[in-house]
């Protein structure tokens, strides 16, 4: 079944921006949570996502204009930033990034919401997705993961598929000289995240491994009980370009882990002690 764009979208859910319609209160949102971060991410994310920050003239002063980082993306990575009211449907959304399209929600939290919100809001998507679009290898990663979900649809493995955004663009950590360093743009959008995915000594840190990845539930409504540890993006994008329909059909039938669970052949950089949601667990019973 095809999906139906909502009124006052076009056929592939995207809308204006209307920059000029933000009032100087969602500036300011956009401001502290900038600075928020920008701060917290210091010495914790991967450098090129601050210098993407700067080379984008993504600064704490407002709002950015999509036309604008459009115009810095498109002749270093071939990228273009269109705005969509919210979440979209997954086969437009692979759609728009098989053709280089980045789907930004044109709404940012309000302040009730600065620590936490359960849908993607315009500071997530633009903060903590879009810097890593100047990187030549990651861009065409984002590509080749549109191109794969577009076939995983047709296929009815996009379950395999999600896990994969999930642990890698969204929650992904990548092993660098300097020690282990945020890319996900989850993480780099979350005040707590972003501090607890590298120090708290609850959560598993292990290395990235395809089938394992894509046989591993998350969390949506939480910190991560696990996070996969990338080598580089050149492996991320060289993993995703094969044709995954022999490992789709391999993992069929295979129940998936549990978020929490470290197997005898993970590469663990970190066993954690899981002790945050155990206790939750046993708060909830």
């Amino acid at each position: 079944m095809v999906a139906t764009a909502p009124p006052g979208t076009r056929p592939d859910y995207t809308i204006d921006q209307d920059w000029d319609a933000y009032t100087p209160e969602e500036h300011a949102i956009w401001r502290t949570l900038f600075r928020r971060q920008e701060e917290i991410l210091q010495g914790r994310a991967v450098p090129e996502l601050v210098e993407a920050m700067r080379a984008l003239e993504m600064t704490a002063e407002g709002i950015p204009r999509f036309e604008r980082l459009t115009e810095m993306l498109m002749p270093v990575t071939g990228w273009t930033i269109v705005a969509v009211p919210g979440l979209v449907p997954g086969e437009i959304f692979f759609e728009h990034l098989a053709n280089r399209r980045f789907p930004v929600t044109r709404w940012i939290r309000t302040p009730e919401q600065m620590d936490y919100l359960e849908e993607p809001d315009l500071f997530h998507d633009l903060f903590g997705h879009v810097p890593l679009l100047m990187n030549p290898v990651f861009a065409d990663y984002m590509a080749a993961y549109g191109a794969a979900g577009l076939k995983a649809k047709d296929l009815g493995f996009l379950d395999y598929l999600g896990r994969l955004y999930w642990y890698t663009v969204e929650f992904g950590l990548i092993d660098t000289p300097d020690g282990l360093r945020i890319y996900g743009a989850g993480i780099a959008s979350s005040k707590g995240e972003s501090i607890w995915c590298l120090e708290d000594p609850s959560p598993n840190r292990i290395g990235f491994d395809l089938k394992r990845v894509m046989n591993t539930h998350y969390r949506i409504d939480d910190y991560q009980e696990t996070y996969f540890v990338i080598d580089s993006y050149d492996r991320l994008f060289a993993e995703t370009t094969q044709d995954l329909t022999p490992l789709y059909r391999q993992l069929a039938g295979h129940p998936p882990y549990e978020p929490g669970t470290v197997l005898p052949t993970d590469r663990v950089y970190h066993s954690g002690t899981g002790t945050y949601h155990a206790a939750k667990r046993r708060a909830a019973e």
